[in-house]
């Protein structure tokens, strides 16, 4: 029996990242990816003599695999660090399907992994910059619908009060990623007595296959990239640095709040919207 950690959507991009910076820190990780063969191949890549790296393939909104998922964690040992990193975006579903994985998964992954959080446990939810630049800002009738996530009627509920422009993928992108950072500070308040943390994490333009898909069929894209004050793309490791981070002991006292990590360009957005309006 040893400490745990799980890393979803690892088999690539910035998950595979985040559990390259957990390999070390846990004595098993368990790396969780939809594609079986992907799965395999980032554990055998990342398995160590520090670490053991155990493929599982589960989707995220799936919750009897993650019921299993939590099996298997308490099995092994102590839960220390969760990534979940696993998600869509606007490009690859509808606005249900991208709900029903960025919002309801999360909600779904942490239910399942709430029992086994103990004094040193540490969650991260993956967000995104979108909810920002998209001045998501609800109204309490929204709001409390965003803050029940497993309420079997939310996308309806969603549906019937944001109106149509929810069924525009980047909306309901931007809402769900909106409901994952109000998530993470709830859960960091459900989480606290048993001495464990939740963190989100917002990152901005990421240089993966995800972000370069997004980036072809959206031009608004390049722009802020345009904008962006260090003039390039963020590296996939740069953000699992920061995911590390908070996973870890040196952020004891970090909880419940969501961390922008975007090379400045909300910023940048902000200072120029605040110029328009003078």
């Amino acid at each position: 029996m040893g400490n745990v950690g799980i890393v979803t959507g690892g088999g690539r991009g910035m998950g595979f990242s985040c559990a390259e910076r957990v390999v070390g820190t846990v004595d098993t990780l368990l790396l969780v990816d939809i594609d079986e063969a992907s799965a395999k191949e980032a554990a055998s890549q990342l398995s160590s003599e520090r670490t053991v790296v155990e493929p599982f393939v589960a989707d995220v909104g799936d919750a009897a695999a993650l019921g299993r998922l939590a099996d298997r964690a308490a099995e092994l040992g102590t839960l220390r660090s969760v990534a979940h990193a696993a998600g869509i975006s606007p490009t690859m579903a509808d606005w249900r399907k991208i709900v029903s994985v960025d919002l309801v998964g999360t909600a779904l992954l942490a239910e399942a992994l709430r029992p086994l959080a103990t004094a040193g446990t540490a969650m991260v939810y993956f967000a995104s910059m979108a909810p920002l630049i998209g001045r998501m800002d609800p109204e309490p009738e929204l709001g409390a619908v965003l803050d029940d996530p497993l309420d079997g009627e939310l996308l309806d509920k969603l549906r019937e009060i944001v109106g149509e422009s929810i069924e525009q993928p980047g909306i309901a992108y931007s809402w769900a990623k909106h409901g994952v950072q109000r998530f993470a500070r709830a859960e960091a308040v459900r989480l606290g007595a048993a001495g464990a943390r939740a963190n989100s994490v917002s990152p901005g333009l990421i240089d993966t296959p995800q972000g370069r898909q997004e980036a072809a069929s959206n031009p608004r894209i390049a722009d802020m990239q345009r904008a962006t004050p260090l003039g390039r793309l963020g590296q996939a490791d740069e953000l699992a640095t920061v995911v590390a981070f908070l996973l870890s002991n040196d952020a004891s006292f970090v909880n419940g709040i969501d961390v922008l990590v975007d090379g400045g360009v909300m910023a940048a957005i902000t200072a120029q919207r605040e110029k328009s309006a003078t």
